[in-house]
C-alpha cells in the first residue's frame, strides 16, 4: 500500500496503523493478520493471500479489506479507490466480520452484505 492510503485514512477520521511504521513490513502475513485482530481494527491490503477465507475466516476480524488494483496502478489511484470505499457508510457500517474485495467498479462482500 503507498502511503499516500495511511494519509487517506487518516483525513477520513479513522486510525491508522502502516506495516513500515510499526516494523511489520517484513513479517509475515500472520503476524500482520494476528496485530490487526488484537487491536481490533479493520486489515486494508493489497496483498490477495488475506482473501483466502481458509486462512483468514472474516468472522474472526473486525474487517478484511482486500483492494485488488493492477500492479502498475499509482498511489492516487489507490488512494482514491480506498477513498471512495471508506467513504461509503454502507459498506464500512457492515465491515466486522467480513471481508470486502473493492475493485475499480464494484465491491464484494464474504459473506454477503444482507
Amino acid at each position: 500500500m503507498p502511503r499516500l492510503a495511511v494519509a487517506v485514512l487518516a483525513k477520513l477520521g479513522h486510525q491508522v496503523e502502516f506495516t513500515k511504521d510499526i516494523g511489520l513490513s517484513n513479517d509475515f502475513d500472520k503476524v500482520i493478520a494476528a496485530r490487526a485482530q488484537a487491536t481490533q481494527a479493520a486489515l486494508v491490503t493489497r496483498d490477495l493471500d488475506f482473501a483466502d477465507v481458509r486462512n483468514y475466516p472474516p468472522e474472526q476480524f473486525f474487517g478484511i479489506v482486500v483492494l485488488r488494483v493492477p500492479d502498475e496502478a499509482l498511489a492516487p489511484d489507490i488512494a482514491n479507490m480506498l477513498e471512495r470505499f471508506v467513504g461509503n457508510s454502507e459498506f464500512t457500517d457492515n465491515l466486522s466480520g467480513k471481508l470486502a474485495i473493492v475493485e475499480e467498479n464494484r465491491v464484494r462482500f464474504r459473506p454477503p452484505l444482507s
